[in-house]
């Protein structure tokens, strides 16, 4: 064990070297590779901490050197110095330097989760993804829920109501397959009218269980994802389009694959490379997809796509459409209860029960939905205000470009091809 762990340390000190600050040649190109070499240590430290990586191998195999060699202590040590040599390099260019030091901050406070400190969930929030929420007490959603309470009439309680109405637009699992692949196909040719992208990209579709979301994207570069989607409960219509422009077209694929292209080819920026998960990054990727959606099918667009391809292959009727389309466009409404029983729950203000009792009352969820959604705040804690607080940011930002849609697309096309921070976007 001496023997082999002896080169290994000795690599990681060889490496220490290439962080001292203020070395005379030093430069942005430089931080970089030391930036992916760090970001990958801490990914060996933790499972998952890592969305993507497809740069070099060789930075691969130095990360595993170093997190074999260094604690996480060390590890923080790492980050602070990536950070003190980025200052006298921040002129040259400027907008590649704050993406780079902002990245290194959330680094630097999982770092600090990971050695134990808890953190306030506002404070986590703002360390990990560059953003402190506002957020409203769970009072000041009753209005929304009385107005979906005349939506959805009846004597059963209102989320049982709301869970009925909405299981009668479930999708048979034989069906699954053929609406997903023609919604994700309409939400890239809704792209593709705006957005070039290489005649080369492409993603594979797998159906999956036991997962605390609904959908992954895992971006495996050269232009390629893997599409997944949660079938542990029942999937209703409206989620294809939803999903299939999040997880694929404007959303995570897109957007990796503007950056490969553009960034990590087009400029040689290696830390577009490795995409950090706890980071500001994930704030832009989430706040984009879900945007995406309205962007590439506005809500009369995609129901009446819906109603044309949809239904049909899913051998649903359509009567209850329009209706079903308002329920949805109000539960919008109810998204940032999330983030207030989030927060309630992980600063030990209300236990795990009464977190899923919260959100079956505020998101109107079945107990099976309210668990899994429970589920996904244990394992990503601060990560749920990247869809809701997200989305709104980024329609705020898009938005001011104006009215017409091609400006829309243009501004768009801007967040997901450079690198973009949650203090860049405009009209916050």
């Amino acid at each position: 064990m001496q023997r082999r762990a002896l080169p290994l340390i000795l690599l990681a000190l060889l490496l220490a070297a290439c962080v001292n600050v203020g070395a005379p040649n030093d430069s942005l190109d430089a931080v970089a590779r030391d930036y992916v070499r760090t970001q990958l240590a801490i990914g060996v430290k933790e499972d998952g901490y890592i969305d993507a990586y497809y740069g070099p191998a060789d930075l691969q195999a130095d990360g595993k050197a170093i997190a074999a060699a260094e604690g996480l202590p060390q590890l923080a040590a790492r980050v602070s110095q990536l950070r003190a040599r980025i200052g006298p390099l921040h002129q040259s260019e400027p907008r590649r330097a704050a993406f780079l030091d902002a990245q290194l901050n959330a680094a630097a406070t999982r770092l600090q989760m990971l050695q134990g400190e808890k953190l306030p969930f506002a404070e986590e929030a703002q360390g990990l993804f560059g953003v402190r929420p506002q957020l409203k007490p769970l009072s000041a959603y009753d209005p929304v829920l009385a107005r979906i309470d005349a939506l959805v009439p009846g004597e059963d309680a209102l989320p049982d109501r709301v869970e009925a109405f909405q299981n009668r637009f479930t999708v048979g699992r034989k069906e699954l397959e053929d609406v997903f692949r023609n919604a994700i196909a309409a939400c890239r040719t809704a792209t593709l009218r705006h957005i070039t992208l290489p005649p080369t990209e492409r993603f594979n579709l797998a159906f999956v269980h036991d997962k605390s979301w609904s959908g992954y994207n895992y971006y495996l570069g050269d232009y390629q994802s893997r599409i997944e989607i949660n079938t542990d409960l029942p999937i209703r219509i409206n989620r294809a389009i939803d999903l299939g422009c999040h997880e694929g077209y404007p959303g995570h694929h897109a957007l990796n694959v503007l950056l490969e292209e553009r960034l990590v080819r087009g400029r040689g920026w290696v830390e577009f490379s490795v995409y950090p998960l706890y980071s500001p990054q994930s704030l832009i990727a989430e706040g984009s997809a879900n945007f995406g959606i309205d962007l590439a099918f506005p809500p009369a667009r995609k129901l009446r796509y819906e109603m044309a391809v949809l239904y049909p292959l899913a051998k649903l009727p359509t009567q209850d459409a329009e209706r079903y389309d308002q329920l949805l466009l109000a539960l919008r409404d109810l998204q940032g209860a999330r983030m207030t029983i989030a927060q309630m729950f992980l600063d030990g203000q209300i236990g795990e029960e009464e977190a899923v009792r919260l959100t079956q009352k505020y998101q109107l969820f079945s107990e099976a939905r309210a668990r899994q959604s429970v589920n996904f705040t244990k394992q990503y804690r601060s990560y749920v205000i990247n869809y809701g607080l997200g989305r709104d940011m980024v329609a705020a930002d898009v938005e001011s470009a104006g009215a017409a849609e091609e400006a829309r697309w243009r501004r768009m096309e801007q967040l997901l091809s450079e690198p973009t921070l949650p203090s860049d976007l405009k009209a916050r």
